[in-house]
């Protein structure tokens, strides 16, 4: 079988540090903010020179918990409850030939750091932390928008949001710059489809704080929050 090689060029420095959690799809939360630190061998300035003047990049990398060495042909889309198989290529399934994912996502601001050269802030990225970037591209308005679009079975954007509960003295234990984003995450509803149990208590990782919480119907309750034990 034919084989080409792919350089990872930078990696990802999110708040996540399982996949638990994270937004089934890049935009979802916009609150979220993450880092793209380039490779040493990739930290040139002038590799970047314009991106400055783009709102939107496309990141293009790997799915690094999902590689497998066989693949299947179908897979079970959480979109569909878990429950209905649709063929791989339908779908943006991690468990793919290829563990390749793209991501559309907001450039805030492209800086210089002192150890780690220039280095691009994003928002609304669904990577996990440490993810191997393959490519960084340019969104085009004209090029990438088709508003006439057929979206197939997922069509619409998810609309299972959840009213969080969150008692305002857990929610203090959070650092106050990153509350909006894990009550967007919570928001989202980031149990697997197919658990739909009140009384269970869910687990998350997120900035380096361990979320405890229930679910019931359409209301998320936080119980718990406390800070990761080493």
């Amino acid at each position: 079988m034919e084989q080409h090689e792919l350089r990872v060029i930078a990696r990802i420095h999110s708040d996540f540090q399982e996949k638990f959690g994270i937004p089934r799809q890049s935009g979802l939360v916009e609150e979220l903010r993450a880092t793209v630190v380039f490779e040493p061998e990739y930290r040139n300035p002038d590799a970047l020179r314009g991106i400055e003047g783009f709102s939107h990049l496309w990141l293009i990398w790997q799915f690094s918990e999902a590689v497998r060495a066989e693949w299947s042909p179908t897979v079970r889309p959480p979109r569909l409850g878990g429950n209905a198989r649709m063929g791989v290529f339908a779908t943006r399934s991690p468990f793919r030939p290829n563990a390749i994912g793209l991501s559309c996502v907001r450039l805030e601001d492209v800086r210089q750091d002192p150890v780690l050269g220039p280095v691009l802030d994003v928002s609304g990225a669904d990577l996990l932390d440490g993810t191997p970037i393959y490519d960084v591209k340019p969104y085009l308005p004209y090029a990438d928008c088709r508003p006439e679009a057929v979206g197939g079975f997922a069509a619409a954007a998810p609309t299972s949001r959840l009213r969080v509960i969150c008692p305002d003295d857990l929610l203090e234990q959070f650092p106050w710059e990153k509350r909006e984003a894990l009550l967007g995450v919570l928001a989202q509803d980031p149990r697997p489809s197919y658990q739909d149990d009140p009384q269970r208590v869910y687990g998350m990782r997120f900035a380096g704080m361990d979320v405890r919480f229930t679910v019931d119907g359409d209301e998320l309750t936080v119980c718990e929050i406390s800070r990761q034990k080493e």
